[in-house]
Parts: C-alpha cells; sequence; structure tokens
C-alpha cells in the first residue's frame, strides 16, 4: 500500500475545500516596478523638478579599487578610491510632457552645441537623481539617490519604417555619490 505522508502532510486543508497559505516573506522587489525623479534639474530662473516616463534604468554601480600590496611571499587587498560609474536612462519619447526637448535642454546645460558653452559643475549638476523601487502595493520600498548627477550623453533611438515601436530617447549621467535608504 502507498504511504499518504504526501497527502497528510504537504496538503492537508485541500481536500477540505482550503487552500493553503502561500507565504509572501521572501518575495522581491520587481525589475519593473520604479520610478525616476529629477529634483533641483538646472535651467532658467531656478532650479526645477522633473518627473518624466523611464522605461529602463542601467545598473547603479559604485565600485572601490584595490590597493594591492605585495609582500614576500603573499599579497594583501584594501580598499581604495571609489568610483560611481555611469547610469544610462531610457525614458519614452511623449507627446504631452515634450521629453524629446526637455532631456535636450538638460543636455545642453552641460554642453550647447549651437552656441559652444561648456557648463561648469555649478550650472549643471543636477540636485538629485532618485530611483524609487516600489513593492507590491506600488508603495516605496527604496530608494537609490544620485546626487551631483550630470547629463552626459544624448541618444534618440533609431528611426525607421520597419519598426513598429514606440520611440526611446537614452541619457547617460555621470554622478558623484550614491546612498540608498529603505522604507
Amino acid at each position: 500500500m502507498v504511504n499518504s505522508y504526501y497527502k497528510s502532510d504537504f496538503r492537508s486543508g485541500v481536500s477540505d475545500g482550503h487552500i493553503p497559505s502561500i507565504s509572501t516573506d521572501i518575495d522581491s522587489v520587481r525589475a519593473f516596478q520604479f520610478e525616476v525623479h529629477f529634483t533641483g534639474v538646472p535651467g532658467g530662473a531656478e532650479p526645477r523638478d522633473l518627473t518624466l516616463a523611464a522605461k529602463k534604468v542601467s545598473s547603479v554601480t559604485m565600485t572601490s579599487e584595490d590597493i594591492v600590496v605585495d609582500r614576500v611571499n603573499d599579497k594583501t587587498y584594501y580598499p581604495g578610491k571609489v568610483t560611481p560609474e555611469e547610469v544610462t536612462i531610457t525614458f519614452d519619447n511623449i507627446y504631452l510632457k515634450n521629453t524629446d526637448k526637455k532631456l535636450w535642454d538638460l543636455f545642453t546645460e552641460t554642453y550647447d552645441p549651437v552656441t559652444g558653452h561648456l557648463g561648469d559643475a555649478s550650472d549643471i549638476k543636477i540636485g538629485k537623481v532618485e530611483v524609487v523601487l516600489l513593492d507590491n502595493r506600488l508603495e516605496p520600498h527604496s530608494v537609490l539617490s544620485m546626487y551631483g548627477a550630470y547629463a552626459k550623453k544624448y541618444a534618440l533611438s533609431e528611426l525607421q519604417y520597419s519598426e513598429n515601436q514606440f520611440n526611446t530617447i537614452e541619457v547617460n549621467f555621470r554622478f558623484d555619490y550614491l546612498d540608498v535608504t529603505s522604507n
């Protein structure tokens, strides 16, 4: 006779019309649940805030370089200079928001090809770029805050008749400091 261990211990309650509860304690933050906010955007009379539809955010990365100390028979490593890497944010080019113009204006604070004006740090730095990670209820879970960011590259997606996709704009940002907070 077959042992009913599986049915009795792992499926108890199913036959009685009850559904077993599923734990949500180990749920993860989803890759598609995020928002991007810009605070203190340069340009105009005074800094402003900007929220645009972001489609994709590349990896937000800080890297600590190694200091290698060669000794007689071995090597020892110490943490060295910390370097933030560029972040690429892909935006949907939305008609009503004039996304392409707003992002171009942001880039021209760094370098304006029409006038040749090259912005300095006090003119081009965005106060804060926040990537807000959302939980399953779409409430903020944690925030990646990049301080001292500026637009380094502006790239309009390829335009062609054979594609049936929305137009996007990629902007690369360089930043000075990163802070990660959790709610």
